[in-house]
């Protein structure tokens, strides 16, 4: 007669699957330094892991909208800082333009303010990313278009952007602009940086009046009403300077405080999900010791069983 596997106890046979399915689970736990890898492994620990990762990945992304964020300001940074070059060297010109030049030296003052309009609207005109800084929400239209004469003088400036602003999220609740509009026109909404109408900001077509009146040689409106309306253009530039650098400052906080937060949840994921290398090991020799063990019992019974059937 033959002896099959059924004269073997079931308990012993589900006892051996159990302890060689904690075995495979415990070498990969040493493997891979992980407790829990699937649901079954602890499904409480595991969905308090996905939780956190969940939530680790929401704090990345925060992280990473407040570095892009903050790249943009320095951009604005710096279209601030030639915009304000240009100021400076038209206040300069408006000054040197008194009843001592010569209408030659006026016509090559005019043909200068002519080349500070194109390079503020270079500026005005940078793009981050393949978007424009300036234009609100319009980023895929250049902000500010220029119109010139047969001479290349410029007649008029166009606006193209709008007063909407792009906002991100840099934690929880938390949206911020990092870039201004180029112009506002009226009383409410974002502070243009060329033209606002609240500061009585309009440095492009203050700067075609200066180029116009140079030209015309009416030193009278150039003292009178250029000088004052150029330093408003300045003081505008320096209060955008002054917010930038303080959105600056806010932007790096909230990456600091993001990535403590990443690393913070890692640390709670790491306490829930990885393993104690040491105590697994323990765990995993006990289990193959044990393993081992009923090995040897069910030969002994086997045999045990052969001799009984033999007599």
């Amino acid at each position: 007669m033959r002896v099959t596997a059924n004269t073997f106890p079931d308990s012993l046979v589900e006892q051996l699957r159990l302890l060689q399915q904690r075995q495979y689970r415990l070498q990969h736990q040493a493997a891979t330094g992980q407790r829990i890898s699937l649901p079954e492994d602890d499904p409480t620990a595991m969905r308090r892991v996905l939780d956190l990762q969940a939530e680790g990945r929401s704090w990345a992304q925060y992280q990473r909208n407040a570095t892009v964020l903050k790249e943009q300001a320095q951009a604005i940074y710096q279209v601030i800082r030639e915009l304000k070059t240009v100021c400076d060297r038209a206040r300069e010109i408006a000054v040197l333009a008194d009843g001592t030049r010569s209408p030659d030296e006026l016509r090559a003052y005019a043909a200068e303010v002519t080349g500070l309009i194109q390079q503020a609207v270079q500026s005005a005109n940078r793009t981050f990313g393949g978007d424009y800084l300036l234009s609100g929400t319009r980023t895929d239209r250049p902000p500010f278009v220029l119109t010139t004469d047969a001479n290349g003088r410029v007649t008029a400036v166009t606006y193209q952007g709008n007063q909407a602003v792009p906002e991100c999220e840099i934690a929880p609740g938390v949206t911020v602009a990092a870039r201004p509009v180029g112009a506002n026109p009226d009383s409410t909404g974002p502070a243009g940086l060329l033209a606002d109408a609240r500061a009585g900001a309009d440095l492009l077509n203050h700067l075609i009046a200066l180029q116009n009146h140079l030209l015309a040689g009416d030193l009278t409106a150039i003292a009178d009403t250029d000088r004052a309306l150029l330093a408003r253009d300045e003081q505008n530039l320096l209060v955008h300077a002054t917010s930038n650098g303080l959105l600056q400052a806010r932007l790096q906080t909230a990456i600091d405080a993001a990535r403590q937060q990443t690393a913070s949840l890692e640390g709670l994921v790491s306490n829930q999900a990885d393993a104690d290398l040491a105590e697994t090991l323990v765990r995993l020799a006990q289990t193959q010791t044990a393993y081992q063990a009923a090995l040897q019992s069910g030969a002994q019974l086997l045999q045990s069983s052969l001799l009984d059937y033999l007599h």
